[in-house]
């Protein structure tokens, strides 16, 4: 087997010789440099040494003492680097070289594609050149590593990241290893794969697979569009030209909500005696 074999896994090789510069391992036919600044240890010459095989920015193959997050085969979650538009983005999997998945395996929308800090469950493929990338994990790869959900976990808060998304919706593993899947109208939002997202398990079913809602519940929405309506009146010295009668177009442009959602809050300020409308617009009362 040939050491580019090897390549984006660990092999056991020789130490054949030293020079200032690094190690020059060998298989016995082949041999390979672990520079120096890739070991923080010291061998001498029949020693035999753990290394992971990968090729370096000059195209070189080379090896590393450092174990990655993830080889040929096996799969982690390792967090995203850099985004380049247009390539991909780059992985740090623990070893000096940032490795890239690249555009054809991510969306194709790159308004989804992770950010900086991101987390993907990858592992890493060769090409022919012997160059090595990511992959996601497939949908099928997530469901052997999930564990079933029961219906205890039902209405349980939830977080995890996202490891798919599609128009119809998102596919999430939450912290607890349950696969979950977020139709569209669960989100406000088309959220990034490798975001971070939060909600909450609104069906258990049959195979133990999760639906999550990233939606705020029903008390905690109006808390939260209550106080948008109430800071922008504040902004607007307390007075605004909006009501219960004002279009669902120009309610959704202003404040991101839909009309019955906004004259839900609307209606608890105005049952709390904070705000008061007439003829189209909505007051903030003077004693609050």
């Amino acid at each position: 087997m040939s050491l580019n074999e090897y390549t984006g896994r660990m092999a056991t090789l020789k130490v054949a010789r030293i020079s200032d510069f690094g190690y020059f391992l060998t298989d016995g036919e082949e041999d390979v440099l672990l520079h120096k600044n890739d070991t923080d240890r010291e061998f001498e010459e029949g020693d035999e040494v753990s290394v992971f095989l990968y090729v370096d920015s000059r195209g070189r193959l080379s090896a590393t003492t450092t174990t990655p997050a993830v080889t040929v085969g096996e799969y982690s979650w390792v967090p995203v680097v850099n985004v380049n538009p247009g390539t991909g983005v780059f992985l740090d999997i623990g070893i000096k070289k940032d490795i890239l998945l690249g555009k054809d395996d991510l969306p194709v929308f790159e308004s989804v594609w992770p950010s900086k800090g991101d987390l993907v469950y990858i592992t890493l493929r060769v090409n022919r050149n012997n160059l090595i990338y990511a992959r996601l994990a497939s949908d099928q790869v997530i469901q052997e590593i999930s564990v079933p959900a029961t219906t205890k976990d039902f209405n349980k808060n939830v977080h995890g990241h996202i490891y798919r998304t599609a128009r119809v919706g998102s596919w999430m593993l939450t912290a607890e290893g349950y696969k979950g899947f977020i139709h569209e109208s669960q989100r406000r939002t088309e959220p990034r794969v490798g975001e971070k997202v939060e909600g909450r398990i609104i069906d258990v079913k049959e195979d133990g697979t999760v639906n999550i809602s990233l939606l705020p519940r029903k008390q905690e929405a109006l808390d939260t569009d209550s106080e948008k309506i109430m800071e922008y009146l504040e902004s607007r010295n307390g007075a605004m030209p909006y009501s219960d009668k004002s279009m669902a177009e120009d309610i959704m442009d202003r404040f991101g909500l839909s009309k019955s959602s906004f004259k839900r809050a609307l209606g608890r300020l105005m049952k709390e005696g904070k705000v008061y409308q007439d003829k189209g617009w909505t007051y903030k009362k003077e004693n609050n």
